[in-house]
């Protein structure tokens, strides 16, 4: 725990992520949410980030001020305003992870008021649910509402006054919409200011990203759940620095670089840290610290100036050696204790270790670009049912490929490799192709599954296409007298379907479970049909039969079933009959095998 000196705790800043379906207004919402700094304040005094946008108290003061007076509220800010990632999206925000939930303390979850509910919507909640983090949910776009009145930057609490009735009604309607299809996935929300219980009810916040219409409400909102129930996720708990790799890339002049989010502690130029690598934990240390030049916006910025230290909440930018192995979603932990280096990497690894699965259980080879996707990943795998043999960092290789080889003798539907975000070697490319091994490559996470889930379901037609075409069913025929056609080559008779159905290419088989031929053709009132069921009164045509030797009139027939000793067939085959076709069939095996038996 860390204290001031009178005694007082120290809460960092909170860090907020956000997320949405694609084009639902993510990166413009966080764009309009930095220039509210820039408006409000001497950009040249607010902390710079890597990663990240500082909204500083006095800002947040300054903006919410008349949601506040509106809505009676009265709160004092402890955490020294809030922390904006700057990457939008689900799959950076899987790499905000850490043991046991996410670094981000709180979440948006923009839904376009116009699209409501979508699949990536869904796929966020999922996300959030996992790592168990609060959200509040911006219903964006309220400007293209049909004769909405726009004024820049004005609370929708106070917007919504200057409305005409006419629009608030279309409002309302699109708002319970939205309302509905998030009950539907158990999520209770309602507008923020008709919530009474926040712990119950999720806030929806109408805005607009395009005219900052409702931003005000946002951060209020934010800002008042952090100090209403969450300082004490946001207590400083210790010197030595800890956080979360979101980045490892190339930076000219400093070779391989990596992005991180301090979420606790501080972190130090010269500092020994510990991350998780491909080949096993990574020691290094701090070569240099570096956030953008003031005025910089992260996102565009080639000028970074080099500090000593940073303090969380922070993002930064860490120059080191051996950092090419380095692994985004990988923890960060600052070792002063050299002592402790040894326990340090050992938790590390065990952290790794729960993620990445290496098993030799049927199931699919998973592959994706970090710990963090990588996790999301395999957890929406096992939410939908689907099985995992193997779960790893990296591009698709030929080994891989090898892997689901051995799955596809045994069971083909998951003889497949899921690849997010991740190239597919040449040699792996071939390979596949050779062993008709498929490889699903996308850069959404519910995307990717549903292609598979897609490809699962085309594999499971075909088999049930290639089970039906070769199957009889059981059916209980009776020769009807005097409706004998023709005796012989092939014997035409009339029947009776008394129970189950008959097809062309049926075999039959008589009460003594002797073989008497196979059926050729069968017509009802002069037209021939592909189907006759019970009920039913046709004539057949019998391949193989003989009037009066093997077909007798009055007398019954029942169709040689099928036995099925692959259990998947036998399922699909089962699945396609009815209780009363199922206690006919299990009559026709005891009358084929306890009568001696079928014949030629």
């Amino acid at each position: 725990m860390q204290e001031s000196e009178q005694g007082e705790k120290r809460y960092r800043q909170p860090l907020v992520s956000v997320l949405g379906h694609v084009d639902s207004g993510k990166t413009t919402l966080l764009d309009y949410i930095r220039k509210t700094r820039v408006a409000a304040r001497e950009p040249g005094s607010i902390t710079q980030h890597v990663g990240a946008s500082e909204i500083p108290t006095d800002v947040i003061y300054s903006i919410c001020e008349p949601v506040m007076k509106a809505l009676n509220l009265k709160f004092e800010i402890k955490t020294g305003g809030l922390l904006f990632i700057d990457l939008p999206g689900h799959e950076v925000f899987s790499n905000l992870r850490r043991r046991g939930g996410s670094v981000a303390d709180i979440a948006i979850l923009v839904i376009d008021i116009n699209g409501g509910v979508q699949p990536q919507t869904v796929e966020s909640i999922n996300i959030l649910r996992e790592r168990r983090v609060p959200f509040v949910i911006a219903l964006n776009k309220i400007d293209t509402i049909y004769g909405w009145k726009s004024e820049d930057g004005r609370p929708f609490i106070l917007a919504e006054r200057e409305q005409p009735p006419s629009v608030i009604a279309e409002l309302e309607k699109r708002l319970y919409r939205v309302v509905d299809q998030l009950a539907a996935l158990e999520i209770y929300a309602d507008r923020y200011d008709r919530v009474k219980d926040f712990t119950k009810t999720f806030a929806i916040i109408p805005t607009s990203a395009v005219t900052g219409e409702g931003i005000p409400d946002l951060l209020t909102m934010l800002i008042g759940l952090v100090q209403r129930y969450m300082l004490d996720r946001l207590e400083v708990t210790t010197n030595e620095g800890r956080g979360t790799i979101l980045e490892v890339k190339q930076q000219h002049g400093l070779g391989t670089v990596i992005t991180a989010i301090i979420y606790d502690g501080i972190l130090r130029k010269d500092d020994t840290i510990v991350l998780a690598g491909l080949n096993g934990p990574v020691v290094t240390k701090v070569k240099a610290l570096l956030i953008p030049e003031p005025l910089q916006e992260m996102r565009a910025t080639k000028k970074f100036r080099r500090v000593d230290e940073v303090s969380a909440a922070a993002g930064v930018m860490i120059s080191a050696p051996r950092l090419d192995d380095v692994l985004a979603g990988s923890p960060l932990y600052v070792v002063r204790d050299m002592s402790k280096l040894e326990d340090v990497k050992r938790d590390v690894q065990e952290e790794v270790d729960r993620i990445i699965i290496k098993t030799d259980r049927i199931g699919v080879i998973v592959k994706a670009d970090t710990l963090g996707t990588l996790e999301a990943l395999i957890a929406q795998l096992e939410k939908e049912g689907i099985p995992i043999r193997r779960a790893d960092i990296g591009d698709v290789s030929k080994t891989d490929v090898f892997e689901a080889s051995v799955i596809k003798s045994k069971e083909e539907r998951y003889a497949a490799i899921l690849a997010f975000n991740v190239k597919v070697t040449e040699d792996a490319k071939r390979e596949a192709q050779s062993r008709r091994i498929p490889i699903f490559q996308e850069v959404v996470i519910y995307r990717l599954i549903e292609d598979f889930e897609n490809y699962l379901e085309e594999l499971k037609r075909k088999e049930e296409e290639r089970v039906l075409s070769i199957a009889v069913f059981p059916a209980e025929i009776l020769v009807l007298p005097d409706f004998v056609f023709r005796r012989s080559d092939p014997a035409i008779v009339g029947v009776e379907v008394l129970r189950g159905r008959i097809r062309p290419g049926y075999p039959l088989i008589n009460e003594n479970g002797k073989r008497v031929g196979t059926i050729l053709d069968i017509q009802y009132e002069g037209n021939r049909i592909l189907e006759a069921t019970a009920g039913q009164r046709v004539a057949i045509s019998i391949k193989g039969g003989v009037v009066g030797r093997n077909v007798k009139e009055g007398k019954k027939l029942y169709t040689e079933v099928s036995e099925f000793e692959d259990e998947k067939a036998r399922s699909i085959y089962f699945s396609k009959m009815d209780e009363d076709e199922k206690e006919l069939y299990r009559r026709i095996l005891w009358i084929r095998y306890s009568r001696g038996g079928s014949s030629a």
